[in-house]
């Protein structure tokens, strides 16, 4: 098959997969007991919670972001950097 026919190559799908890796732990840490009407859970103020998991999941959307906007590499390049 052609190369030049696909949009992504190998290294965009790898930096798709890790920032999704990577906002899926971001969403896992924000997860947590809740207060509920009768018990209050102060756990929800937590740095995890409030400050470590919203910037672990923003820099999953990054790696996403420029793994999308990321472009391949194209044959003749390849070789001609190979070459030097």
């Amino acid at each position: 098959m052609d190369k030049k026919n696909f949009a992504f190559d190998k290294t965009n799908y790898l930096l798709l997969a890790a920032g999704m890796v990577v906002i899926i732990i971001g969403f896992l840490l924000m997860s947590g007991p809740g207060s509920t009407e009768t018990a209050f859970e102060p756990d929800i103020f937590s740095v995890r919670r409030i400050k470590v998991a919203p910037v672990v999941c923003f820099l999953g959307f990054v790696f996403m972001i420029y793994g999308i906007l990321r472009k391949p590499k194209d044959g003749a390049e390849e070789t001609q950097n190979e070459n030097n």
